[in-house]
C-alpha cells in the first residue's frame, strides 16, 4: 500500500520556491570532495590511462570522503605505516625502561607508550633503589609535549643549523682561551657525563666546572664529607626505626631529594601491635608533620636549640615550656630505642647536619646508610656563590650553564645584568627560559624521554636512560655537544655503552641493562664531585640567623607540585592542590591564626563560596617581594612564616602557567631560612582552593585510634559497624535485613575492591597525576577551580582536629547537650587548632553495590557491572546531575564547558602538541556529560585478555589502576575479592577495614583502613 505521507527534513523544504533545497538537491555534499589533494590535477588524471589500482583508489577514496564530508565533526587526516615497525602493534602499549634525572627528580621509571608515543609514566618495580616516582615524575611525560619547547639551536637570537652552531661555539672557546669560563651544570649524578666533562676541560684547562642544585643541600653535603670523607648525603631505610625524630626536615616531601615516604609507610602499619613512632619538629606545616604522631611548632632559631638539647650537646633553657617537655620525651624515647632510632634535620647549617650524623653515627642507627650514600646532591653553595659573585664583579668571562636557570634562580638581582655583559654565554635548556633568552648562544636539549643517558643515584646503583621517540624537534644533548667539541666522531650511546662494558657491567649484559633500566654493582666510578672543588667545606656553617625584633623567621620550602620550578609549564602540575592548604595555581605567604590576627590578615570566604586573602610585601634588607597572598595555615610556628620556591617564572611558560611570585630572590646565600619582616599591603587575592571545610566535626569519615587501644580493646570498640533501625530493633547497616532490595551475586567472575590504607597514605598526590595521565582527565584552569569545578577523578582530602586530637574532636561532639550553647560548641569545631592533628582520605567514587547514582538517573547512563565497577555511558548522559546530587560521597564530576580543543581552556588539550599525550583506551569527554573514576575498566580488561589470550587465569598482581600502580606506599590496593589469595581480600577481612560513611548503606567496593596512631609518650 502506497503512502501518501510527505516527510521532509527541515522547515526550508516546506518552501517550494526555495534556492537553498533546489543548490542541495543538485548537490549532494556541502563541501566540494578534496580529491586534487590525493591525486592530483583533475585534468591530468582524466589525460591519463587509469590502471584498475587508482581506479580503486579513486572510487574507494570518494565513498570514503562521501561519509566523511556528511559527517558534521572535523575531518582528522590520518597517515597511516606504509612499512609498520614490528615492535609496534596498534592499540598494544609497549613500555620501555629508562631513568629520570633532571637534577631535583632523580627516578627508576617505566614508560608506557602508545604507538610510538609516550602517554604515561610508572614505576619501575624492579629497581629497589630507583628513587621516588611523584607527582613530578608522573607529570614529566606531559612537558615533554609542551609547545614553548626550543625547536633549534641559536646563535644571537636566530635560528642556525647544528654545524652553525658548534662552529660558533669553538670560535668563541678558542677567543676565551686563558680567561675564567665556568660550567655550570645540575647535578647529573652520570659517570659517562662526569667522564666527559673530565676530558671537555682537559682539551680547554681554562674551562671548570661548577654543580649548582637550585635547591641547595650543601651543608649536608659538607658535614657528611666531613665525617665520612665523601660528597655525598646519607641514605635512610626508615622502616628500620622504632623512633624517627625530625627537625626541620621533610622527609616525606622533597628533604635531600625525597623517596622516603615507601619505606616510612612500612614501619607505620601496625603489626604484630608494633608501629614506629615518629616526632617531628617544624616551622612550616609540612607532608611530614602532617603524618607525625607529634607535631611540635618550633621557630628555625629554636630548632637548633631542640636538636642540640635532643643529642646531648645543649640545654632546653630558653625554650618555652611545652617544647621543653617534647624534648625532653623524645629525648627518652630515643635512648629507648637505642640503634633503632634516628634523629635528621633540614636546618641550612654544616654544625646542625654533624650533630645529627654524629648522634645516628654514635648510636649505630641502623636507619642511616653512610655504605652506599646517594649522589643525586652534590652542589657546594660557596661555589655556586663564587660563579654568581664573579659574573657580577666581571672576574668570570664566560658561562656555560646545563639544566641550571641561574637568571631565575640566583638571589642576587644585579647577576641577571651582569650576565648580559659576558664575554660567552652559552646556555642549554629545553625552553627558552630566563636564562636561555638572554645567552648569545643556545643549545636545544632533547627531553630525558628523547635521551640516552645513566645516572648513579645510590653508591653501587646504575640507572640508564633511553629514548622511547624520536626527538620531536632539531635537538641536541649535551653530551653530544661535548663529544664534537672534544674533536670525537662518536654518538654519546657509543660513548655510553662503552663506558659502560669497559667499566660498570664487569661482563654483565648491555641489553638486559638496558631492557631492566637499571643495574646494580659495587665498581667505583667518577661523579660530579670529582669535577668540583671541596676545599671550601668548613669555611661557612651555612648560618642560622638570630630572630630580630618584629621580624619573622622565613622558611623557604618546594610544593610537592612544582618543586624547584622547572615544569612551570605543566598544566598538570599548576592545578594539583597542595595537600596541606588544598590551593592549587599559586604560591602564598603561610602566616600562624596569632600573627595574622596581630597583622589583620584574613582568608573570607565570598559569596560564591571561594576563598580570599590579603596581599603582604616580604622585605628582606634591600630586597621586597611585592604583592604576596597571605594564607592563615593552622599549625604554623608562631613568628614564622612559610613561601614556596618555583613559583614567579615569566619566560617560555604559557601566560595562563605564569603564577606567584619568585622566592628565589629571598634565598639569599643558598639559604632556606631567613629574617625578614611582612607588611600588609592593599588588595584582595583571589585563591582556588579545592577544600575550604576544613574539620570533621566529630564526624564519622576517618576512623582513627591509638596504638594502645588498637592492641588491647576489642574491634567494636574502635571500628565498629553503625546501628540502622528496623522494626525499632537496632541491627548492623551490613545485615541483608538492612538492605532495600535483593543483592546482586557477585561470586562468580571478578569482583573488583579498592583498599586505602590511611597509615601508609601520606597525601603525595602522585595518584592524582597518575589518573590525570591515565585517563584524559582535563585541565580546567584557576577560575573553574575557584568555583570548586575541578575534574579530578580521584582527590586527596585533608582534615585537621579542631581541638588537640581527632579523638578530642569527637568526645566534645558527644558531651554536646543539645541545649544553649550547642551551637556556639558546634561552630567551635569548624575552626582547626592552632596546632591541629592532621589526616589524609584519597576519595575516588566508591562504586556502591547499592549505588543511589544509579537509581535516579533518567536515562540509565550510569549503570552497575557484574565486576562490581560503576560504569558510566556517556554517550548516554544526557547532564541532568541527578546522579552528583544523590552521591553522598561527592564524587562525580560535571564538564560544564568542552575542555578540548577550546581557546577558552588553552593547555595541553588545545594544541596538536599536547594532545599527543592523550590515551587512545580512554574517550575525550564532551560538554555536558558527567564523569568520574571507573576504576580503570580498560586496564582491567587488558588484564583479562592477555590471561584469556594465553590460556591461564590472571594473577594477583596484573589487577591495577592508574592510582594503585603510582602509589609509592602501597597504601592504594586494587584486586579481586572473589580470588581468596589476594591481597585485596585479606585487606577485606582486616580488622582495620570499614567503609566510608557506612551508615548510608551503599555498600562500596572501595574501603578504607583505620588510621593507627602511636601515641605513646613512654
Amino acid at each position: 500500500m502506497a503512502s501518501n505521507k510527505k516527510y521532509w527534513k527541515s522547515v526550508e523544504e516546506l518552501n517550494e520556491n526555495s534556492s537553498i533545497v533546489e543548490t542541495l538537491k543538485q548537490n549532494e555534499f556541502v563541501e566540494p570532495i578534496p580529491t586534487d589533494e590525493f591525486l592530483g590535477n583533475k585534468e591530468t588524471l582524466e589525460a591519463s590511462s587509469t590502471t584498475r589500482r587508482d581506479f580503486l583508489k579513486y572510487v574507494g577514496f570518494t565513498t570514503a570522503a562521501a561519509s566523511l564530508a556528511a559527517c558534521e565533526g572535523p575531518v582528522i587526516k590520518s597517515i597511516p605505516y606504509v612499512v609498520a615497525p614490528d615492535e609496534i602493534v596498534p592499540g598494544v602499549a609497549n613500555y620501555y625502561a629508562t631513568s629520570m634525572a633532571d637534577g631535583f627528580d632523580f627516578a627508576n621509571v617505566l614508560v608506557k607508550t602508545r604507538e610510538g608515543r609516550p602517554i604515561k609514566i610508572e614505576r619501575n618495580d624492579l629497581a629497589k633503589n630507583g628513587g621516588s616516582v611523584n607527582a613530578r615524575v608522573h607529570a614529566s611525560v606531559l612537558s615533554m609535549y609542551d609547545k614553548n619547547r626550543l625547536q633549534g639551536p641559536k646563535v644571537d637570537g636566530n635560528d642556525v643549523s647544528w654545524d652553525d652552531f658548534h662552529g660558533a661555539v669553538a670560535t668563541k672557546l678558542s677567543a676565551m682561551a686563558g680567561k675564567d669560563v665556568v660550567l655550570l651544570t645540575q647535578t647529573f649524578a652520570s659517570p659517562s657525563t662526569s667522564k666527559l666533562i673530565s676530558e671537555f676541560k682537559t682539551k680547554y684547562p681554562n674551562v671548570r666546572h661548577v654543580v649548582y642544585d637550585t635547591v641547595s643541600s650543601s651543608e649536608a653535603l659538607d658535614a657528611f664529607q666531613a665525617e665520612f670523607g665523601m660528597r655525598a648525603l646519607p641514605d635512610y631505610d626508615f622502616s628500620k626505626a622504632e623512633v624517627i625524630v625530625s627537625v626541620g626536615a621533610d622527609f616525606i616531601g622533597d628533604w635531600q631529594g625525597g623517596g622516603y615516604e615507601a619505606s616510612y609507610a612500612k614501619g607505620r602499619i601496625p603489626k604484630n601491635g608494633k608501629m614506629s613512632r615518629h616526632i617531628q619538629f617544624e616551622a612550616n606545616m609540612s607532608l611530614s608533620g602532617a603524618n607525625a604522631d607529634k607535631r611540635v611548632p618550633v621557630t628555625p632559631s629554636d630548632q637548633m636549640k631542640v636538636l642540640l638539647a635532643l643529642t646531648g650537646n645543649g640545654s632546653t633553657s630558653g625554650l618555652p615550656e611545652n617544647i621543653v617537655d617534647a624534648v625532653n620525651k623524645a629525648k627518652s624515647q630515643l635512648q629507648k630505642a637505642g640503634n633503632k632510632g634516628v634523629i635528621i634535620t633540614g636546618l641550612p647549617n654544616v654544625a646542625a647536619q654533624k650533630t645529627a650524623l654524629s648522634y645516628n653515627k654514635t648510636v649505630g642507627s641502623v636507619v642511616m646508610d653512610t655504605e652506599k650514600p646517594r649522589l643525586t646532591s652534590m652542589g657546594s653553595a660557596s661555589e655556586v656563590a663564587n660563579v654568581m659573585n664573579g659574573v657580577i664583579s666581571g672576574s668570570v668571562k664566560g658561562l656555560i650553564t646545563v639544566g641550571v636557570n641561574p637568571v631565575y634562580s640566583f638571589p642576587n638581582a644585579a647577576f641577571a645584568e651582569a650576565y648580559k655583559n659576558l664575554e660567552m654565554s652559552l646556555a642549554f635548556a629545553m625552553n627558552a627560559d630566563e636564562t636561555a633568552s638572554m645567552a648569545q648562544m643556545v643549545g636545544a636539549t632533547p627531553h630525558y624521554l628523547e635521551s640516552w643517558g645513566d645516572v648513579q643515584m645510590k653508591k653501587g646503583s646504575f640507572g640508564l636512560m633511553q629514548p622511547t621517540i624520536r626527538p620531536l624537534f632539531n635537538t641536541m644533548q649535551f653530551q653530544d655537544c661535548l663529544l664534537k667539541w672534544t674533536g670525537s666522531d662518536k654518538k654519546y650511546y657509543d660513548y655510553l655503552k662503552e663506558s659502560w662494558e669497559s667499566s660498570i657491567l664487569a661482563g654483565g649484559s648491555w641489553n638486559q641493562a638496558l631492557h631492566d633500566g637499571f643495574f646494580e654493582n659495587d665498581v667505583v666510578v667518577e661523579t660530579d664531585a670529582v669535577t668540583a672543588e671541596t676545599n671550601e667545606i668548613s669555611t661557612s656553617n651555612g648560618a642560622l640567623l638570630a630572630p630580630v625584633e618584629g621580624g619573622l623567621e622565613l622558611t623557604l620550602y618546594t610544593k610537592t607540585g612544582l618543586g624547584d620550578g622547572q615544569q612551570a609549564n605543566n598544566p598538570w602540575l599548576q592545578e594539583l592542590p597542595d595537600p596541606i592548604s588544598r590551593a592549587s595555581w599559586d604560591n602564598y605567604v603561610t602566616v600562624s591564626a596569632a600573627d595574622a590576627a596581630d597583622m589583620g590578615l584574613e582568608n573570607p570566604h565570598v559569596a560564591d563560596g571561594a576563598m580570599n586573602g590579603n596581599y603582604v610585601n616580604i622585605k628582606m634588607g634591600d630586597v621586597v617581594v611585592e604583592k604576596v597572598p597571605a594564607l592563615i595555615q593552622p599549625g604554623q610556628a608562631k613568628g614564622s612564616i612559610g613561601l614556596a620556591l618555583g613559583y614567579g617564572r615569566k619566560a617560555a611558560v604559557q601566560q595562563e602557567m605564569q603564577t606567584g611570585v619568585n622566592a628565589y630572590t629571598l634565598y639569599n646565600n643558598f639559604s632556606s631560612v631567613q629574617n625578614v619582616t611582612l607588611e600588609k599591603v592593599s588588595g584582595v587575592h583571589e585563591f582556588a582552593c579545592v577544600q575550604l571545610h576544613n574539620t570533621m566535626m566529630g564526624r564519622d569519615i576517618i576512623r582513627e585510634t591509638t596504638l594502645e587501644i588498637f592492641n588491647t580493646k576489642d574491634k567494636g570498640t574502635w571500628n565498629a559497624v553503625p546501628m540502622v533501625s528496623k522494626d525499632h530493633q537496632e541491627i548492623p547497616v551490613s545485615s541483608p535485613d538492612a538492605d532495600l532490595w535483593d543483592e546482586f551475586d557477585h561470586s562468580i567472575g571478578h569482583h573488583f575492591n579498592l583498599s586505602i590504607d590511611l597509615n601508609a597514605c601520606t597525601g603525595c598526590g602522585a595518584c592524582v597525576i597518575a589518573c590525570h595521565a591515565e585517563n584524559n582527565v582535563p585541565v580546567v584552569g584557576k577560575a573553574e577551580m575557584r568555583k570548586s569545578r575541578d575534574m579530578h577523578w580521584l582527590r586527596i582530602d585533608r582534615y585537621y582536629s579542631s581541638e588537640d586530637s581527632f579523638s578530642a574532636d569527637t568526645e566534645k561532639k558527644d558531651n554536646i547537650s543539645g541545649l544553649g550553647s550547642s551551637l556556639s560548641e558546634f561552630g567551635e569545631m569548624e575552626n582547626p587548632a592552632d596546632n591541629p592533628q592532621v589526616a589524609f582520605q584519597p576519595v575516588m567514587c566508591q562504586h556502591c553495590n547499592h549505588a543511589p547514582c544509579e537509581t535516579v538517573c533518567p536515562v540509565a547512563a550510569t549503570s552497575h557491572g557484574k565486576q562490581g565497577q560503576n560504569q558510566m555511558a556517556y554517550n548516554r548522559c544526557v547532564g541532568t546531575r541527578y546522579c552528583a546530587n544523590n552521591c553522598p560521597y561527592k564524587v562525580r564530576r560535571f564538564n560544564w564547558f568542552l575542555y578540548s580543543e577550546n581557546d577558552e581552556f588553552d593547555y595541553h588539550m588545545n594544541n596538536d602538541l599536547g594532545r599527543m599525550v592523550l590515551n587512545p583506551d580512554v574517550v575525550v569527554r564532551s560538554r555536558g556529560v558527567m564523569e568520574k573514576c571507573s576504576m580503570c575498566i580498560q586496564m582491567t580488561q587488558k588484564a583479562i585478555l592477555d590471561a584469556k589470550r594465553d590460556g591461564r587465569s590472571v594473577k594477583d598482581s596484573e589487577f591495577k589502576t592508574a592510582c594503585s600502580a603510582a602509589c609509592e606506599t602501597g597504601a592504594i590496593q586494587f584486586g579481586d575479592i572473589n580470588n581468596h589469595d589476594s591481597e585485596v581480600f585479606k585487606l577485606k577481612e582486616d580488622k582495620r577495614m570499614y567503609h566510608l560513611l557506612e551508615a548510608v548503606g551503599t555498600k562500596p567496593n572501595v574501603f578504607y583502613q583505620t588510621k593507627v596512631r602511636n601515641t605513646n609518650e613512654a
